[in-house]
């Protein structure tokens, strides 16, 4: 991310660079000169706030220095695979989700580092993606009602689509993937997800959700 603020400041120099250039040629009646620098600085100005929206959506990422606990997530049953969802995130308010079937699923974006990105100090980063449900049996899962929920806003540039389609931009990226854990559905039941450097890991965290997963098929 150093490599990223370095080059939207210099951008941000050459901009201004080309502006007092524009101006300088301006008053010297250098038309042609003054629109070249123009348009030169329009563009560097403009590659600069590209950087800058790429910053901050790196900072909508959190960094994983270990496996951590990431959310709790506790079910109520409303009918025959329908349940409610509540969401618990270290910080943030708890959010409710409906979802349908007989399963849950959580899906994460992992961005990892190599060199020279590493020598820096980077840790890996990750966002969760969304929140869905599903069906264990293979015919319901292709005709039953599906339901799956954004856990988080989409950035209007996005570090995670840039790494895949400019990798020079970024060339400290070593892999982006998605990871994802599901588990079934039960009334009461509590899990904890937890993120290590390459996957989510969902485990029971009371009676109930240990029974699922005990009966689980």
């Amino acid at each position: 991310m150093t490599i990223l603020v370095a080059i939207g400041l210099g951008f941000s120099m050459l901009s201004v660079l080309f502006v007092r250039r524009t101006m300088k040629c301006t008053r010297r009646g250098q038309i042609l000169r003054a629109g070249g620098a123009c348009v030169s600085g329009i563009a560097s100005a403009t590659l600069a706030a590209l950087v800058a929206v790429l910053v901050f959506s790196y900072f909508t990422y959190a960094r994983l220095t270990s496996e951590q606990l990431v959310s709790r997530i506790e079910f109520t049953r409303l009918a025959p695979f329908e349940f409610r969802a509540r969401l618990m995130i270290e910080g943030e308010r708890d959010r409710i989700f409906l979802l349908a079937g007989d399963e849950w699923q959580l899906d994460a974006r992992l961005i990892t580092w190599k060199p020279p990105a590493t020598i820096l100090g980077l840790d890996p980063i990750f966002r969760l993606d969304r929140l869905s449900g599903r069906y264990g049996d293979i015919d319901q899962e292709r005709t039953a009602p599906r339901t799956v929920h954004a856990l988080s806003p989409k950035p209007a540039l996005d570090v995670w689509n840039v790494a895949r389609r400019v990798p020079w931009l970024l060339p400290g990226v070593d892999a982006q993937y998605g990871a994802a854990t599901y588990l079934p559905m039960l009334d009461g039941a509590l899990y904890e997800v937890s993120l290590s450097r390459d996957a989510l890991i969902a485990r029971p965290a009371n009676d109930v959700a240990r029974d699922a997963v005990s009966a689980w098929q």
